[in-house]
């Protein structure tokens, strides 16, 4: 065997291994919340954006969802407009609804379509507001068993998946800012949706095969601050009974990964968007990476999803 071919062989056994996952994934829709590091390190961006055009090529029909926390509150710095947070949501004056809808849609959402785009015409960009795909009322902040109101912020309260569903069918990789049009008649603006939020209740009304949630950490860790041991998978029932102990910032990821195994979504990850190509590292090895959460059926039947 030559020296050339001997040291191909580990690409072979790579995809070899990649074999069981791709028969399994093959045609199933995962929705991918794309934030935290990711969205602004131009290498994890770049990997990002070839992660999901290789799933839409492998057969797979990916559906991208994406806020831009940090990407706002620049924004907001530069016109002069206070970020201000209650309860860990930001309060959304009508003002600062306007930077919201600019950046995510004008701004993140554009960006992420031409990175996906220079692999060829797949992307397309919507909001929630497009033929009605997110409708939101007003959610209001507990605090202090008080409810406050915070402004433009949204509750999604129905999701019209068919002009989705068309683009899949069509090949195209929809690419969805986190904005909802009002369900209230006689409220006719628009409501910021947490992206997670968002993201798990698209891949519930999807039915999709799995939700991934791409965070700056490993996954969830067992017993933060006191150990970084990351709990690799867990189901609706142990992921519900930590809830209330957990960081802020990763309940909403939770909640949502939560949410969508109870209803219909097989899987659901919190993935460390840190790591370069950290998509297939979780779909298409043995090992997998973050968190994995099952529905509960899962252990009763005695069912092992494995990385997948």
């Amino acid at each position: 065997m030559s020296t050339r071919k001997h040291t191909a062989l580990p690409k072979a056994r790579t995809l070899i291994e990649a074999l069981p996952w791709l028969t399994r994934h093959h045609g199933k829709t995962v929705v991918i919340k794309f934030g935290g590091n990711a969205m602004i390190d131009e290498d994890l961006k770049n990997a990002f954006a070839q992660d999901v055009v290789f799933l839409r090529h492998a057969g797979l029909r990916p559906v991208v969802v994406h806020g831009g926390g940090p990407q706002i509150s620049a924004q907001l710095d530069r016109l002069g407009l206070e970020s201000e947070f209650k309860a860990g949501l930001r309060v959304t004056t009508p003002e600062a609804m306007d930077v919201v809808r600019m950046v995510l849609a004008g701004q993140v959402q554009r960006e992420l379509v031409g990175l996906l785009n220079r692999h060829g015409p797949l992307a397309v960009g919507m909001t929630g507001e497009d033929a009605q795909l997110m409708t939101a009322t007003r959610h209001y902040a507990s605090i202090d068993g008080e409810r406050v109101d915070i402004g433009r912020v949204g509750e999604v309260t129905a999701i019209d998946t068919g002009a989705i569903l068309a683009l899949l069918d069509d090949g195209r990789i929809p690419v969805i800012s986190s904005i909802a049009a009002s369900g209230d008649d006689g409220d006719h603006g628009v409501f910021n949706v947490n992206a997670d939020t968002a993201a798990a209740a698209l891949a519930a009304a999807l039915g999709a095969e799995t939700l991934m949630v791409l965070t700056d950490v490993e996954g969830l860790y067992e017993d933060w601050p006191h150990s970084d041991e990351v709990i690799s998978r867990l189901t609706a029932i142990e992921l519900e009974a930590l809830l209330p102990d957990l960081a802020s910032g990763m309940v909403p990821k939770m909640r949502g990964c939560l949410h969508a195994v109870r209803n219909g979504v097989h899987t659901a990850r919190v993935i460390d968007g840190r790591v370069q190509h950290a998509i297939l590292l979780e779909i298409f090895t043995d090992e997998g990476i973050g968190t994995m959460v099952v529905p509960d059926q899962d252990t009763e039947n005695g069912t092992d999803e494995g990385a997948a």
